[in-house]
């Protein structure tokens, strides 16, 4: 069905409605009308990665830990096994007329926010700190979501819009002040991109203020922008009480029937929350014209029919047996394996079971199944820790000895303890051991949305890039020993690792990897696969030079703006092999209209197969307007056999050479310009930590 044949549909249909049975539709708890044939529809679902909320489904890792395997292709399977998955459910549910939250098809995922700063709690739901990157992955899940049938497969949304990124605690009155530059520069792209080449279904407003505007009720975003300038057809809905936030926090409306008219004449469909209950009295008061409420009404019945609501599809014959089916399973566990970043290694890994007799495991993450979840996540059926990946793949040859060491943030697990009262434990598993795997970092209690129930912090936000002091007296207490030491860390965001990567024989970024994400990380500890996975974020050294959580300025943040040096930045990650790029050169001299055409050389010199990604970076050399260092303008992950050499072709978007002006305006400025092309950003820190550096070319245009 096409649009305009959808659009048809429903404005017949919604011109049967009285209106309060259209203001009726615009709540996320839809009623049914009988009278109709409509039946109640719910549209809050969640699927940042995997079907959420809703009982069983196969759980992915964390948006984060996907964004690390730079692969848009992989995003699009992950986003077209969720749909199956939420349809298989949709079926199974609505046969019984089970209209409840979380079953419908309306997800609200992905989460395309930029992570610019370290300390947002749920920066993990994203893609990382780069517009470039973000927007090719939320392209590639949201084009795997909604398929490309005649029928939308499921309803993808983007959000949350715009230029919101923390504090957390703040977010329901704070006004995120970001200048026209810095909007289309950084926080608005992958919007665009997901609305232009995606065709994305949704997009939802975000609580706060941007530029003194509640996003939910925005002129700036949602009319001249969003449906403005990209032509944006869906339909949009708010965040969950966002527009109560009007008259309650941000004080720009006086009550629940004013604010209720400001979203609406901005174009808010859907209200998630309470307010729209009020559009009646806001319409017998003359506060709202029922066009308004018309016009959203039909868009929201748009939606429901592009989804074969009321038609039907041949998605509706897709078995409940394929939620959490074995070749779903197998994909969320290639996905934990890829997207596992080392980030140091002196050649410990990969370990050999057959010369280890005694391995010591301990941490507060070593046997915990919280931080297989991340958050808005579903039910597995079988989850997989890291203590429990290791006894499985060493079985009775290796003796596995197991301490918590310590609680994730408390100073003792037992109430009635001393302080530290594992630690000791701990060090004595360490002493009888040939090395030690410690596995530490945070969980959802620690990093997370704001007024989450499991959140153990208040705001969700992260004071610190340390890890909890318990955890550092563990580290520490580890290091003391002179055992050989490999630290785990499994955790959503930068993390400060000085001490480790000081001390450690091997780190592993594991992320929040999944309900089999245990036997991923044994996979790479013994050597079962390589890791491939590449920093989606940079990991800092502290907070101390970095701008104020409240400033929305990119200065100093960020690989592309950042004036300090990386603990380990942006795109970097080791691998078993030994990769080079070898040979770069441009096909033909690109000119001011077209694209940049590479052919890449690339080489494993060493014994082992692997896989790694190609990243080319581009740097303005003469426009005052350019970032400050440079931008991944292409990446491709590739397979690279021991000893072998592969050509690839990228074709680089002409968008690439484009500059951002102080009033938003892209254009191109420049004739001098320079790529690198490696494994790496091609800055000084990667090349200390990997012994490569990238290929250049320099052109003019």
């Amino acid at each position: 069905m096409t649009r305009e044949e959808a659009k048809r549909k429903a404005a017949e249909l919604v011109s049967k409605m009285t209106i309060e049975e259209k203001a009726s539709q615009l709540r996320f708890d839809a009623p049914a009308i009988p009278r109709l044939g409509i039946p109640a529809y719910n549209w809050w679902n969640e699927a940042l990665h995997g079907v959420a909320r809703a009982d069983t489904a196969t759980v992915f890792p964390q948006a984060i830990a996907m964004a690390a395997m730079f692969d848009e292709e992989k995003m699009q399977e992950i986003g077209d096994v969720i749909a199956t998955e939420g349809r298989a459910k949709y079926n199974a549910y609505s046969a019984q007329d089970d209209r409840d939250i979380y079953k419908g098809l309306t997800f609200w995922s992905p989460n395309v926010n930029i992570f610019r700063d370290p300390r947002w709690g749920r920066g993990h739901e994203t893609y990382g700190e780069d517009p470039y990157l973000t927007s090719r992955l939320g392209v590639g899940f949201v084009k795997g979501m909604q398929g490309n049938g005649d029928v939308m497969k499921a309803a993808a949304c983007a959000k949350h819009f715009a230029v919101h990124s923390g504090p957390e605690a703040l977010r329901h009155e704070f006004d995120a002040v970001a200048s026209k530059k810095d909007m289309y520069e950084t926080y608005l792209p992958a919007f665009e991109a997901l609305v232009k080449e995606a065709k994305v279904e949704s997009v939802m407003g975000a609580y706060n203020r941007t530029n003194g505007e509640p996003c939910c009720g925005s002129q700036l975003l949602l009319v001249d922008i969003l449906r403005g300038e990209w032509g944006f057809e869906g339909h949009v809905v708010s965040d969950c009480w966002a527009i109560k936030d009007f008259h309650e926090n941000h004080k720009v409306t006086v009550g629940p029937q004013h604010s209720a008219a400001m979203a609406l004449e901005a174009g808010c469909d859907c209200n998630c929350g309470c307010t729209y209950q009020s559009i009646m009295d806001g319409v017998k008061s003359g506060l709202i014209d029922e066009s308004y409420i018309t016009a959203s009404c039909e868009r929201l019945f748009t939606t429901r029919y592009l989804l074969g609501l009321f038609d039907g599809s041949d998605y509706d014959k897709i078995p409940y047996e394929v939620v959490e089916c074995k070749d779903h399973v197998e994909l969320a566990l290639d996905v934990a394996r890829k997207s596992a970043v080392l980030l140091k290694n002196n050649g410990i890994l990969p370990l050999n079971k057959e010369k280890l007799k005694v391995i010591g495991v301990v941490g507060p993450n070593a046997n915990s199944r919280i931080p297989l979840y991340g958050n808005y996540y579903g039910t597995s059926s079988r989850y997989i820790t890291v203590l429990e990946g290791i006894q499985d793949e060493v079985g009775e040859d290796v003796r596995v000895l197991y301490s918590e060491g310590c609680h994730l943030y408390k100073d003792r697990v037992e109430g009635l303890a001393y302080a530290d009262d594992r630690i000791s434990e701990a060090v004595t598993v360490a002493k009888h051991s040939d090395l030690t795997i410690a596995v530490l970092g945070l969980d959802e209690t620690l990093e997370g949305e704001e007024r989450d129930q499991s959140n153990g912090v208040g705001s969700g936000d992260k004071d610190t890039l340390l890890l909890p002091r318990p955890q550092r007296k563990l580290v520490q207490a580890l290091i003391d020993t002179g055992r050989p030491l490999i630290v785990i860390l499994m955790a959503g965001s930068s993390i400060d690792l000085s001490a480790a990567d000081e001390h450690a024989d091997a780190i592993l970024q594991a992320w929040y990897p999944g309900a089999r994400g245990g036997k991923a990380v044994a996979d790479i500890l013994f050597g079962k696969c390589s890791p491939s996975g590449k920093l989606p974020v940079t990991f800092y050294y502290n907070t101390d030079h970095m701008p104020a959580f409240t400033d929305y300025s990119m200065k100093g943040r960020t690989y592309r703006y950042m004036e300090k040096e990386a603990l380990y930045p942006f795109g970097y990650g080791l691998t078993y092999g030994k990769t080079a790029v070898t040979a770069a050169s441009l096909m033909a001299t690109p000119t001011l209209n077209s694209d940049i055409e590479l052919t890449v050389t690339v080489q494993n010199t060493d014994e082992t197969d692997t896989e790694d990604v190609i990243q080319v970076y581009i740097k303005d050399q003469d426009s005052s307007l350019a970032v400050k260092n440079y931008s991944l303008c292409a990446f491709k992950r590739i397979a690279i056999h021991a000893g072998k050499t592969e050509t690839i072709d990228l074709t680089i978007d002409n968008t690439a050479m484009m500059v951002v002006d102080e009033n938003g305006k892209r254009l191109i400025m420049s004739k001098h310009f320079t790529l690198y092309v490696g494994f790496s950003q091609p800055d000084a820190r990667s090349a200390a930590l990997t012994g490569t550096i990238p290929a250049e070319i320099t052109f003019s245009i």
